[in-house]
């Protein structure tokens, strides 16, 4: 017998996606899908989570108005990763539940932070550029194999990246707030502090979430101790980097590049830093592989259990 407890799919990835839609209906009988394809926010999303019990949420901001707005509303199963839409304080203040599985998307993320790269060093943005508009002539970049990598959160994604790594034979620097040794040893990542990192590392990747402990982490003054010449990349969360300071510092060519999947404003205001010849940019794709859709989804499945 289905469950007929009222449900919300505000993600519009996940409602417009038929494996998903079809595995929950086999299960749940009672399910509003956001098939406007709107980005629901504020009072719009107010209006579409009244008289549900559960939500499945994806990008979707959940603050006190919210939970305030929509008392009825019992549990939010996250369909991703990231909780920093979610004012979990709150949440608790309402009762209600949080459904969520870390890391469900990792290879994705893993594979996109290995690709950037492999394509800062071998400078495709710019050499891509050229060849479009007719100028063909070798330009020189530099092999990933035998750099020093430093990763900003050896987590989920974080050791996912360090595996991925191993044949490129590179010396794997991670900061962290825990302490993974036994991970460190078994693929022999060297824990550092974060200063130490940013002065070492020839390619820097960020994989924290995005918190008050986070936010702007790589400001202007941890921007200046990368060296000359490194790339930086961040696939995790926009709000971590100051982006001002590291567009001024590749238009003057102190770094040899940047590659983004997140921005601090999502869509971005301002192009200037994206249209950097030297800068690579997607627009937050990280976790939109089919296999981790897939795989997300699920999870969220099974979090509306709970």
């Amino acid at each position: 017998m289905k469950d007929m407890t009222p449900i919300a799919v505000a993600s519009r990835s996940f409602s417009r996606h038929p494996a998903l839609r079809a595995e929950l209906l086999a299960r749940h009988g009672h399910v509003t899908f956001n098939d406007r394809g709107e980005s629901l926010h504020g009072t719009a999303l107010i209006e579409f989570l009244r008289g549900h019990v559960k939500v499945i949420a994806g990008l979707e901001r959940l603050d006190e108005s919210v939970f305030t707005a929509v008392p009825e509303l019992r549990l939010v199963s996250k369909y991703g990763v990231g909780l920093d839409t979610i004012d979990c304080e709150a949440m608790a203040r309402h009762g209600v539940t949080l459904a969520w599985t870390p890391g469900v998307n990792r290879r994705s993320v893993a594979e996109l932070t290995v690709a950037f790269m492999i394509a800062l060093m071998h400078r495709l943005p710019e050499a891509t550029r050229m060849t479009r508009r007719g100028d063909w002539r070798q330009i020189v970049g530099r092999q990933l194999s035998d750099r020093t990598i430093g990763i900003i959160g050896c987590g989920n994604v974080g050791k996912d990246v360090v595996t991925l790594l191993q044949p490129f034979r590179c010396r794997v620097m991670a900061y962290d707030i825990v302490d993974y040794g036994p991970f460190y040893r078994q693929y022999g990542v060297t824990p550092a502090d974060l200063n130490g990192l940013l002065r070492e590392s020839d390619i820097v990747t960020l994989h924290v979430p995005l918190d008050d402990s986070t936010r702007n982490m790589l400001d202007a003054s941890r921007l200046g101790l990368l060296k000359a010449g490194a790339v930086l990349i961040n696939s995790a969360r926009g709000g971590l980097v100051d982006e001002s300071t590291l567009r001024a510092m590749l238009e003057r060519g102190r770094l040899a590049g940047a590659a983004f999947d997140v921005l601090g404003a999502e869509p971005p205001d301002d192009l200037s830093l994206l249209r950097l010849p030297n800068v690579m940019a997607t627009p937050h794709i990280g976790g939109s592989t089919e296999e981790a859709i897939l795989a997300m989804g699920r999870a969220a499945i099974e979090g509306l259990s709970g």
